[in-house]
């Protein structure tokens, strides 16, 4: 396995390797999510590259960006046991060579303004931006990328449409902890306490899709879900139901539907989301 740390470094790989190559986007700090993430995109390529960047551009004001864990050396531990071709670990100033300030940028009008995007101004601009200087330097076949950032993995296909790149979008159903809670590096920030009431979120989402497939009122469905929720520690960002393709507002006809909910324990914010058909 390689260690790319440079622009420089990856374009000399990428212009000698043959084949088909699978790119894994990830922040670094990986779990068994990522890993499955690498696994899945070994059966779509001949290379698997995992880029491991913590973004600044995705970051707001007050969020984690400092405290992110960075764990590079483990990371490529783990890496080089699934057989990885090469991890990319670029520096800012490599993706940012102008500066944050002076970076040109890409924005998935709507999509990116809802939910996660009302919450966290600008964050899918960084997400959708660093995406696609990541495809440009990289320049993969297929990218794989997990179903628990479900908002993200739209915006990213319909990002990727937009601008007519020649890279097929994978999506991954969420890994999960034997008690239900999504994988997700964050839940190192929950205490012990917190981390026994977390399953409650995907427990939650599971029994109200149960309820509107019944024949429950979305709006009561939802209500009592948040309640439950509140009940048990949880302090509110968002629970809605929306279309699964664009997250769209519901139409009285549309079937194809995700649940999507986030959440935090004391200062950890969770996210989790369920598809479902009606």
């Amino acid at each position: 396995m390689q260690l790319l740390k440079s622009l420089e470094e990856l374009r000399g790989w990428r212009n000698q390797v043959e084949g088909t190559v699978a790119l894994v986007p990830t922040m670094g700090n990986l779990h068994e999510g990522h890993l499955k993430l690498v696994d899945l995109a070994k059966q779509h390529a001949d290379h698997v590259v995992v880029s491991i960047f913590v973004n600044p551009m995705q970051f707001g004001a007050n969020e984690d960006l400092d405290s992110y864990p960075r764990t590079l050396d483990a990371d490529c531990l783990a890496l080089a046991e699934r057989k990885v071709t090469a991890v990319f670990a670029p520096t800012v100033a490599d993706v940012y060579p102008r500066g944050l300030a002076q970076q040109t940028f890409i924005e998935v009008p709507e999509i990116s303004d809802i939910l996660c995007g009302a919450s966290r101004p600008g964050h899918f601009r960084g997400v959708a931006t660093v995406v696609a200087k990541l495809f440009n330097m990289v320049q993969p076949d297929v990218a794989v990328f997990g179903e628990k950032d479900f908002q993200q993995l739209q915006v990213i296909r319909l990002m990727t449409q937009d601008l007519s790149l020649p890279v097929d979008i994978i999506g991954m159903p969420t890994e999960r902890a034997d008690d239900g809670l999504a994988l997700s590096s964050r839940n190192g920030y929950l205490s012990a306490e917190q981390r026994n009431i977390a399953p409650v979120i995907y427990q939650t989402l599971q029994q109200t899709a149960a309820t509107i497939q019944s024949g429950t009122a979305v709006e009561q469905a939802l209500l009592e879900a948040q309640e439950h929720l509140k009940s048990k520690g949880f302090r509110m960002d968002y629970l809605e139901l929306r279309r699964r393709d664009n997250l769209a507002q519901l139409q009285e006809n549309d079937r194809q539907l995700v649940l999507l909910v986030a959440a935090y324990l004391g200062t950890t914010r969770l996210i989790d989301n369920l598809q479902f058909d009606r």
